[in-house]
């Protein structure tokens, strides 16, 4: 990182706490992203966008504020930001009538550099690319192919006013990719991400994105013949892509602190279990937690954006719900530890309560004895789009594909097939877990207002469980 950058960083606590605030941290972030774009073996641009700057929050009068700069110039500007902000909080103060205190965390000073195996460059990133695209494009029916392989190289320096000084330096490698497949007026699009913290291994271990290329060209092709699916209530396999997604909806979000207190509703709503500490909302075959320190995930991290160290936080176990994520706010307020969960998308936000890597975890079922003992159901397949109420206890969630299961037997392929249930009644209808644990990346999720993107992993095994299944055309 820029060694001005830190040193803007530490005036600026400095420069605060000589104002008597009750409370100041900064973020000095540096971020480059390099982007390849190829659609049907062209390549449709490269972009390279580097980004840098300071994020300030403070407490004066028990009221945050909070202001950015990019590309800091002077010492000059830093004070002006922190004067104005404080000036802020001064006067929102003034109606404010909750009090306000934070939960105590230790004073770290600590530089970490996340392991990469081999860095990325744009050489290789787009070799990758064009060959997957070719993958792609090569396979019978599709006419589009689209690769976008992309990396960041990032470095955080966080700073408080009760001493911490924490740098974390890492990169990003991801690879997104959809096939999309037309015959005799019907179209039919798969799409897979690929990708996680470190170097180009993340996409090229075991020619992973290469494998995943040509399985969802296959597939698209395929779904050009496969049949829709009659509405019923059945019994449901969920493969971990899908599950992924599942958890991110209707056991992550809720998760989090600030959404059960309804003071962040923007983008993705509250929890319908407010108050439920200790209560059981689902069967003993769910437990789900969120770990920041699984590696090589897109949620991997060791201190969050309030310099809070990072550990497994244990949600749902056995079916009764254990906590939630927090932060040092939320913390003294349910008075449980924060969970590091409190992140923001780059310096220019304020961090909020987010998911690291919420996974259900695995059990010991093998996935094709989960298969045998279904009757009638569907094998349901990949995620695609979540629909979800304000409290997350209404869901619908379509799958890329799925596969009809007639007396523990695959058979038909289905196509355009939406899972639809109420949180309670699914996960008590959860009767098993497979022992294929998978952490997927997820590249998008929004929250807040203004609305913040941010990466993550989410994860588990295939799950066994009831739900309505039907197709929307």
């Amino acid at each position: 990182m820029d060694t001005q950058l830190e040193e803007f960083a530490d005036y600026a606590i400095k420069y605060a706490d000589d104002a008597k605030v009750q409370y100041c941290d900064i973020r000095s972030e540096e971020q480059e992203r390099v982007s390849i774009l190829i659609e049907n073996g062209e390549t449709e641009h490269v972009r390279t966008i580097n980004d840098s700057g300071i994020g300030i929050r403070l407490v004066k009068d028990g009221t945050w504020s909070f202001c950015s700069i990019t590309n800091p110039e002077s010492k000059e500007q830093v004070r002006k930001a922190i004067d104005s902000s404080i000036k802020n909080s001064m006067h929102y103060a003034k109606n404010k009538k909750e009090s306000f205190s934070l939960y105590p965390n230790k004073s770290i000073q600590k530089k970490i550099d996340y392991h990469t195996e081999q860095k990325p460059n744009l050489e290789e990133l787009i070799k990758i690319g064009t060959i997957c695209n070719k993958i792609i494009s090569d396979t019978p029916k599709i006419i589009k192919s689209i690769v976008n392989p992309w990396y960041t190289n990032n470095s955080k320096y966080f700073a408080n006013s009760e001493g911490s000084k924490i740098s974390q330096n890492f990169s990003d490698v991801v690879i997104d990719m959809v096939a999309i497949a037309h015959e005799s007026g019907l179209t039919q699009s798969v799409n897979i991400t690929e990708g996680g913290r470190g170097g180009i291994e993340q996409i090229t271990k075991g020619d992973k994105a290469q494998n995943s290329a040509q399985e969802i060209a296959k597939k698209a092709s395929k779904l050009l013949s496969a049949k829709p699916a009659k509405e019923e209530k059945a019994t449901v396999v969920m493969n971990p892509d899908f599950v992924s997604l599942l958890t991110h909806e209707i056991l992550g979000h809720p998760s989090e602190a600030d959404r059960v207190l309804g003071k962040e509703m923007a983008w993705a709503g509250g929890a319908w279990w407010k108050g439920k500490i200790g209560e059981k909302i689902g069967s003993e075959h769910l437990n789900v937690f969120d770990d920041p320190t699984i590696e090589e995930s897109l949620g991997w991290y060791l201190f969050d954006d309030e310099g809070v160290q990072t550990k497994k936080t244990t949600l749902v176990e056995e079916g009764v719900l254990k906590n939630h994520m927090q932060n040092r706010e939320t913390g003294k307020i349910f008075n449980e530890e924060p969970t590091g969960n409190m992140r923001a998308t780059n310096y220019r936000f304020m961090p909020l309560i987010r998911m690291a890597c919420t996974c259900i975890e695995n059990g010991d079922w093998d996935v094709d004895e989960m298969i045998k003992e279904v009757k009638n159901g569907y094998l349901i397949s990949n995620m695609k789009i979540p629909s979800i109420d304000m409290k997350r206890y209404n869901w619908s969630i379509s799958c890329q594909y799925a596969q009809k299961i007639e007396n523990g037997e695959v058979t038909d392929l289905l196509r355009d097939v939406i899972v639809m249930g109420t949180a309670p009644e699914f996960f008590q209808s959860i009767d098993a877990c497979g022992n294929d644990f998978t952490v997927r990346p997820i590249t998008n999720c929004g929250k807040g207002d203004p609305m913040q993107s941010m990466i993550m992993g989410n994860g588990g095994p295939s799950i066994r469980g009831v739900a309505t299944v039907k197709s929307v055309n």
